[in-house]
């Protein structure tokens, strides 16, 4: 099967992250998870017993007025709850229901909400409601519902502490300091309130709690977030050379350089040591990809520019959380990363977190609000722009709309011109939306059809050469490309099934083909081929056998079905190959394999001879 391969180098398209980028220094972000080879942080075993919290606390503590007892569930409702509009409490939760189901966690956030607001005595509304409400972002509405899910402990700790985090984004760090202190977290929260306390401590005035020494094991995520916590809560006191001095042993641990070269370096800056920053900003991009802030923070520097401001104790609270979300991210702990960066988000709204949210949502299967995150990332920076749109793009790709992923890609190809991998996926998606001129056009820019272009650049150049009728031209593009990586199965199938099907070196295609499915024999698409050219070849049986095994992988395939009716009528199984081409036209195929399926159900199968050999 030629074409399906097509799919396989789109959704391969991240694979081009570790190359080079060509016009751009900063790469666009795709997948901020740590590296393979990034420094290990141990965190801490989230069944151990929650440490206790600094035990100081300010002297005017606010008292929590006592929530009011639920009213009772009634037998039976008498009149039926409706809303302004008409609208029933029970019309309202199943359509919030529905809207769950359909991934639209906002509008389902919404529609359990009103119902809730209807019926405050049922218990279990509450808890759909509030579930809803965390992923769609509300956090206000998740505080308020806190109280309605406190038979589920694991909701109501969620609820106690983004109820600190809102107090805290609100500017009121007493308040959020003695809900800190009030009563200690059980994990996974346990972690979070430590890592933002000191923050949360220095807006409340409280610096024996916010300049305390690091205690933490010299080792692991709280030590390397605390530590710089602890630096920027002293250069805001003005004791600028304990601060050093913190950042100094920061950069001393594992991994401190690559993590937080940028805050020391930006202290720097600030400090009007303008050169040491350039040379640890210099040191911090050595022997790793290049990360945006650095890069940013670099070019300033080198610049003159103006230094960053301090961060803010809620900036350095939120740096804390997304930290966290990394890790969680790391572990495929999703879910628990869109409750980090939501909080984030809460008390620094920014582009980089929202770029962060969005990955996390989509990692989590919300593609829907994966997508509303993605959209609403500003063109401030054009890097973490065409991050976003990329991101958009896989996502629209995911749900099979490429026309949406075809436009989401041409924003980030105009927003950072040169980005190989930027438009490697565009060319492969104009190429699967058959805009076939328009993807070689991209494929010809002086800054991708160079010397040294890797070879996914010349198969997607090949295969719009072969979809265009330029043969010869498709066949030197998809040779050269299967020589830099001679294994690989898609590249392989891809040129083997054209020599196949075109009879132009069926035995030498026939070959790659069979060593394309040794290496992925799992992948029906390429199954399809080999079934292909075994019925190019007259091994009719085996090719009803390989074919059978083709469609069981790919049943909605319509290139596979109709092969194997083809199968099916040269070995004389004529009714069921009828039945096989009947379920094509049910398969939504193309105008052209349409037509051909209709004239074959009508007049039947024209029987070709075997092809063997080459021909020019």
């Amino acid at each position: 099967m030629r074409h399906a391969s097509l799919r396989l180098v789109l959704s391969a398209s991240a694979a081009l992250i570790a190359l080079p980028a060509l016009a751009q220094e900063a790469p666009v972000i795709v997948d901020p998870a740590p590296r393979d080879d990034a420094p290990a942080v141990i965190i801490e075993d989230p069944n151990a017993p929650p440490a206790a919290l600094p035990s100081e606390v300010p002297t005017e503590e606010p008292v929590a007025e006592p929530e009011p007892a639920a009213p009772p569930i009634p037998a039976v409702w008498a009149p039926v709850p409706t809303d302004a509009a008409g609208n029933s409490a029970y019309g309202l939760y199943l359509a919030g229901r529905v809207a769950a189901i359909r991934g639209d966690r906002a509008e389902a956030a919404r529609l359990l909400t009103e119902s809730q607001a209807l019926t405050p005595e049922q218990p279990a509304l509450g808890d759909h409601a509030f579930r809803e409400g965390l992923f769609a972002g509300d956090l206000d509405e998740v505080v308020r519902l806190t109280p309605t899910v406190q038979e589920t402990p694991l909701l109501a700790e969620t609820g106690r502490i983004i109820g600190v985090v809102q107090t805290f984004a609100r500017g009121d760090g007493r308040g959020a300091l003695a809900l800190l202190q009030s009563q200690s977290f059980a994990p996974p929260f346990a972690h979070i309130a430590r890592y933002i306390t000191p923050s949360v401590a220095l807006a409340a005035g409280n610096d024996a709690i916010a300049l305390a020494p690091v205690q933490a094991a010299q080792s692991g995520a709280e030590t390397l977030i605390l530590k710089l916590a602890r630096a920027r809560a002293l250069e805001t006191r003005r004791r600028y050379d304990d601060a050093d001095d913190e950042y100094k042993s920061l950069m001393a641990m594992p991994g401190g350089v690559q993590l937080f070269g940028v805050d020391y370096g930006e202290f720097l800056e600030r400090r009007r040591r303008r050169d040491e920053a350039i040379t640890l900003y210099q040191q911090a991009l050595s022997g790793q990809a290049a990360e945006i802030r650095l890069v940013t923070a670099l070019q300033r520097a080198q610049s003159n520019g103006r230094p960053p401001a301090l961060p803010t104790p809620q900036q350095t609270a939120a740096d804390a959380l997304q930290f966290a979300s990394v890790w969680t991210s790391h572990d495929e702990a999703y879910e628990l990363s869109v409750i980090y960066l939501r909080m984030a988000e809460s008390l620094a709204p920014g582009d980089l977190v929202s770029l962060r949210l969005g990955h996390a949502l989509a990692a989590a299967e919300q593609n829907s609000a994966a997508r509303n995150v993605f959209a609403r990332i500003s063109m401030t920076d054009p890097v973490l722009y065409a991050g976003a749109q990329f991101n958009l793009a896989q996502s629209w790709q995911r749900d099979e709309n490429g026309e949406q992923a075809a436009e989401a890609l041409r924003r980030a190809d105009a927003a950072v011109p040169g980005q190989l991998m930027v438009m490697h996926a565009l060319a492969g998606q104009l190429i699967a939306l058959d805009r076939n001129q328009d993807a070689l056009e991209i494929l010809n820019r002086p800054t991708m059809n160079t010397a040294d272009q890797p070879g996914p650049v010349r198969f997607l150049r090949g295969a719009a050469l072969e979809r265009l009728g330029r043969i010869e031209e498709a066949e030197n593009e998809l040779w050269t490309a299967l020589q830099a990586s001679p294994e690989d199965p898609v590249m392989l199938n891809h040129l083997g099934y054209l020599w196949v099907d075109s009879g132009r070196r069926v035995e030498q295609g026939a070959e790659m083909i069979a060593r394309a499915h040794a290496a992925d024999p799992e992948n029906g698409n390429i199954q399809d081929s080999l079934g292909w050219a075994q019925f190019r070849q007259g091994q009719y049986e085996t090719a009803v056998e390989t074919l059978e095994g083709a469609v069981a992988k790919e049943p909605a395939n319509a290139e596979i079905v109709d092969h194997l009716g083809d199968a099916y009528w040269q070995v004389g199984r004529r009714r069921e190959a009828e039945w096989q081409w009947s379920r094509v036209l049910t398969l939504e195929p193309e105008p052209e394999r349409r037509a051909e399926v209709q004239q074959k159900l009508q007049e039947g199968l024209t029987i070709e001879a075997p092809v063997t050999g080459a021909r020019p």
